[in-house]
């Protein structure tokens, strides 16, 4: 997989509008793009339709997170606007991973179960009276979504190794919280570079403002491009 394939761009925006200059500006430059919750919202299925229609890959980012038979149809009807990549949250549970992977029709949809959000650490996982660390928990997870016959999880880039020993090579990983070489964190707590994710052995890369914020996104993209090609 070469490095425009594996990095995905965040269309974290709030109008269809904005999204759709991104996609102008950015399209045969990045190798999918990521709809989350607030253009979802704001844009709905007809947006993510839009995007597939013309070609490009889309991870709908929802994190669906609910009784197993009301995640099923959630995921199921995600998988006919022809997304590339659904998610769930693994917190949901075997049974909740286990319906959502069973109700996927085999149209080419890949799905991921959200492990430890990038913005935890060990502090805000206690106050929600969660006693492992973020590591641990993070392995647990993963292990629970191997176990439920998901194809992969979420995960910061630090935590990828002990994926991979544990879940082993063919498990999908995909790594938001990148940052740029010299870039600020915002609030991720567990960020890493594009290079270093990519030699911690993640396969999709999740990049947001350090590209839709930039002056000239598509040339942001590419710098990263370069910093991927680097690890290889």
């Amino acid at each position: 997989m070469n490095a425009r394939d594996r990095l995905v761009v965040a269309l974290d925006v709030p109008t269809p509008e904005e999204a759709a200059a991104l996609v102008e500006r950015l399209a045969g430059v990045v190798g999918m793009f990521k709809v989350g919750s607030q253009l979802f919202s704001a844009a709905g299925p007809e947006l993510v339709r839009a995007l597939v229609a013309r070609g490009e890959k889309v991870f709908l980012d929802l994190k669906y997170h609910d009784i197993p038979n009301t995640v099923a149809g959630a995921v199921s009807a995600a998988c006919r606007l022809g997304v590339s990549l659904v998610d769930v949250h693994a917190l949901g549970g075997r049974a909740m991973m286990e319906a959502a992977a069973g109700a996927m029709p085999a149209m080419g949809t890949r799905l991921l179960a959200i492990t430890v959000l990038t913005s935890h650490d060990g502090g805000s996982l206690a106050e929600v009276g969660v006693a492992d660390d973020v590591t641990s928990l993070v392995r647990r997870l993963a292990l629970l979504a191997y176990a439920a016959e998901v194809d992969g999880v979420v995960a910061s880039p630090q935590e990828v190794p002990l994926i991979r020993e544990a879940c082993g090579k063919d498990f999908l990983v995909v790594t938001p919280g990148i940052r740029p070489a010299g870039a600020r964190a915002d609030e991720q707590a567990r960020a890493a570079t594009p290079a270093a994710a990519l030699k911690a052995g993640a396969d999709l890369l999740v990049v947001g403002r350090p590209i839709i914020e930039a002056a000239d996104p598509a040339a942001s993209a590419r710098a990263i491009l370069r910093e991927m090609e680097g690890a290889a």
